[in-house]
């Protein structure tokens, strides 16, 4: 297949270009680098940088493309409420103009990497697609936005549209960027390097982490699978875990006794995030295989190797 996946140089676009890659297929990626990193690509995956609303620069890069990944966006969730023009400038107008390009190309199927955050607070134990969402944040807002347009246009001009919301991915490859980082690598960075482990609010907000070799595994499928026009399928472990659980986890693999240090002024965001995932079993044959534990210590380990050769 020829694949176009925008943010391809991120965290999860350059795990899912490089497997494609190595799978045998033509793969382009687009990514503006402002959190991308194009030395994460094999050598044989076909880099372009970018801007996903630059119309004309899509329209050559879609040429004889099957399907389109689209994973360009902006996801931090507190910079997003300092922000939020650039989020729905990037989330929103970003998706409208590559659906736009691909009509005006002829590609007939994209998948969108949406996000379990579109849900907010719910009742449920686990989240099923047919939940109401709830969005908390205008980066929430954004990528539901996002989902109405892909499907909507997509049914208008005849394309075939999927979004996977996924939920706390991890891995290999993830960053701590300075500023709001995700848990996970935040954690183990305060944990190696002997600080503080900041929690915000009680730690006993939950998530719904999902490592990244799973993610890619659903990404794939979404490609090609059957009858998933129009879907929403969530991607998760199916599996909750607090934070203040976390941090005891990731202390056991660095055979530390790791002390929280709660932030009370700041909630954690909403009290549990857990994806139902029945369908992405059903649709895609999706069955999560890494265990939290056993994620955790590939990150790590991955994590170590890196910092220890700068």
């Amino acid at each position: 297949m020829k694949i176009l996946i925008t943010g391809g140089a991120g965290f999860i676009g350059a795990a899912l270009s490089n497997t494609l890659a190595r799978a045998g297929n033509v793969v382009r990626v687009l990514d503006d680098l402002s959190s991308g990193d194009p030395a994460q690509l094999d050598r044989n995956v076909h880099f372009t940088r970018g801007d996903v609303a630059d119309v004309p620069k899509l329209w050559s890069l879609l040429q004889g493309v099957d399907c389109v990944y689209h994973l360009a966006a902006r996801v931090s969730v507190p910079e997003s409420v300092l922000y939020p023009r650039d989020y729905n400038a990037t989330n929103v107008g970003g998706t409208v103009a590559l659906m736009q390009a691909m009509r005006d190309a002829g590609v007939k199927r994209v998948v969108l990497a949406s996000s379990g955050a579109v849900y907010g607070e719910q009742t449920e134990p686990a989240v099923g697609e047919d939940c109401i969402p709830n969005p908390t944040s205008p980066y929430a807002v954004s990528k539901l936005a996002a989902e109405y347009y892909l499907h909507t246009i997509g049914k208008l001009w005849g394309i075939e549209t999927v979004a996977l919301r996924i939920f706390n991915a991890y891995g290999p490859g993830q960053q701590a960027r300075a500023s709001h980082p995700p848990v996970v690598p935040a954690i183990v960075r305060q944990a190696l390097s002997g600080g503080s482990i900041i929690v915000h609010g009680n730690g006993k907000q939950a998530r719904d982490f999902v490592y990244v070799d799973d993610v890619i595994s659903a990404l794939v499928s979404a490609s090609t699978a059957l009858n998933i026009n129009r879907l929403t399928i969530n991607i998760g472990s199916g599996h909750a875990t607090n934070v203040n659980e976390l941090v005891t986890v990731i202390g056991r693999i660095l055979g530390k006794e790791l002390s929280p240090l709660h932030i009370t002024a700041d909630s954690g965001g909403v009290s549990r995030m857990c994806a139902e995932i029945t369908r992405a079993r059903e649709r895609l044959g999706y069955i999560p295989r890494v265990s939290l534990e056993e994620g955790l210590r590939l990150f790590i380990k991955n994590y170590m190797a890196i910092t220890s050769a700068i």
